[in-house]
């Protein structure tokens, strides 16, 4: 059934990379050419390439029957997509191939995956599934042969989810994390191989409880990172803290210790690793030159999604590196998206009282760095609106909130279908806030501080929208320089 389904969807191929025209097609994040995206998967680097998988439904732009979506890249820029690498149908995985993760030993490269099969309607969780580890393998990254079942059922006969693989290697053996529910709560379990087909139970590293942890902990990623033990996860089931997890579901991580005896010892709380409105499922890959970069799902389940309508749905964060500092992990752009930058532009805003200023820029492909000198300014809020229109109806808003002490972006007015607000704080003690800004047809990433926190969006404005104002509200707002870059339209 593999080699059938695959066979179809190969043929049409060179159809599918006819990339459908839309007003919110991404110049330079990864999407799907039609169909559907989420998860990224098998994050590896084999035969002198990156290669992106993702859970991808190419026959409509909603969920359905996952298959693994399929992109390549020398160069973490210019991406390249391939034809679907799994296709469900076969008996292990009948109604689809699931999250999981890549590896290569020998010249061989592995991805491992969940094989998912519904026990009564498609979708019903309370009809019940089953759920099992599976394996298939390529010597040349494009054509793949499924080696079947690797761990045939959960270690305990009361847990029906069960998923998300995620193997690399530690010592001389190889290990696997997979997420799984027991009950209400959320575990994460550990198996261990030397071989890659055959797996050893090793145990529970850490179970959670409901009430504090969620529910489940989907798409588990262990590794290591300047001398600590990093688990993340996607938890569901967490409700909103203050300021913190207002998204339907989250990405989480904390720091500690994994020992050989197979237990995950946490030594800080957990933390949220993006903070805006669009990033889940968020997996990892150590690149050669020994960085740990991540990628996420760039949106959010039960969110607008108005791309449906051109046929495609569903993009990808940009990569980044990631790294400690004292017990949080920081993010910043990979080095390599330099590349984009076509032409720069630099100008000075400097103090805005109470009103807001047209700045020489425009465009919906951007990159931008500024300071926003708290210390200095007296306004209540202050800060940049982004994607506008000439009538003011449309804005995406990233400013500083001087009462609440927090930066704040807000898409109240940032196109079809979104609404919305998020916010990181400002320490008492800082004296200004460094903002660094990509702006994509429909996305929004923001990196406050050199990566100390990130706030990832989709927007979904009229591509006439391209205006940016500085603006102040009750006071004056002191802006440092701003340099303006526009960046290359790839269409990935």
């Amino acid at each position: 059934m593999q080699t059938e389904l695959l066979t179809a969807t190969v043929s049409n191929f060179d159809k599918r990379k006819q990339v459908y025209t839309s007003n919110y097609r991404l110049g330079f994040h990864l999407s799907p050419p039609l169909g559907w995206m989420n998860d990224p998967n098998g994050l590896v680097y084999f035969q002198g390439e990156y290669h992106v998988f993702y859970q991808h439904h190419p026959h409509s732009p909603k969920w359905g029957p996952m298959y693994w979506g399929h992109a390549k890249s020398a160069d973490l820029v210019h991406w390249e997509h391939r034809p679907i690498a799994l296709a469900p149908g076969d008996d292990f995985d009948p109604d689809g191939c699931f999250s999981g993760s890549a590896v290569v030993e020998a010249e061989t490269l592995y991805l491992f995956y969940t094989g998912h099969r519904w026990l009564g309607e498609a979708g019903n969780d309370a009809q019940g599934m089953h759920q099992v580890q599976c394996l298939a393998t390529s010597t040349d990254g494009v054509h793949f042969t499924k080696r079947g079942v690797v761990i045939e059922a959960a270690p305990y006969p009361d847990i029906m989810h069960f998923r998300d693989p995620k193997v690399w290697k530690r010592g001389h053996e190889w290990w696997m994390a997979l997420g799984a529910r027991q009950g209400d709560d959320p575990m994460l379990l550990l198996y261990r191989s030397s071989n890659l087909y055959d797996w050893d139970y090793l145990g529970c590293a850490l179970k959670g409880q409901r009430a504090l942890d969620g529910y489940m902990w989907e798409c588990p990623d262990l590794f290591e990172l300047e001398g600590r033990d990093v688990f993340l996860c996607s938890p569901q089931g967490l409700t909103p803290q203050g300021y913190e997890r207002w998204n339907l579901y989250q990405n989480s991580y904390c720091l500690g210790r994994l020992q050989d005896d197979a237990t995950f010892v946490s030594e800080t709380p957990w933390y949220e690793l993006d903070h805006g409105h669009d990033f889940y499922a968020a997996q990892t890959l150590l690149a050669p030159d020994g960085r740990r970069l991540v990628w996420a799902w760039m949106d959010m389940w039960n969110s607008p999604m108005p791309s449906q309508a051109d046929h495609w749905c569903g993009a990808l964060t940009l990569p980044r590196e990631l790294s400690v500092e004292g017990d949080r992990l920081r993010m910043r752009p990979a080095r390599e998206l330099v590349a984009l930058r076509q032409s720069q532009h630099c100008l000075t805003v400097g103090v805005i009282e109470a009103q807001s200023h047209d700045l020489a820029v425009r465009g919906d492909l951007l990159e931008l760095k500024l300071e926003l000198e708290v210390q200095s300014s007296t306004a209540e809020h202050f800060g940049l609106a982004l994607r506008c229109s000439a009538d003011g109806r449309e804005q995406t808003l990233l400013y500083v909130d001087a009462m609440a002490r927090r930066l704040v972006l807000d898409r109240q007015q940032s196109g079809v279908g979104v609404c919305g607000v998020r916010s990181v704080p400002i320490a008492l003690e800082q004296t200004r806030v460094a903002l660094h800004i990509f702006l994509d047809r429909s996305s929004i990433e923001v990196f406050v501080d050199d990566g100390a926190y990130v706030l990832s969006s989709r927007i979904y404005p009229d591509p006439c929208s391209v205006g940016i104002r500085a603006f102040a509200v009750n006071g004056t707002g002191v802006f440092g320089e701003l340099s303006a870059w526009r960046l290359a339209d790839l269409k990935l």
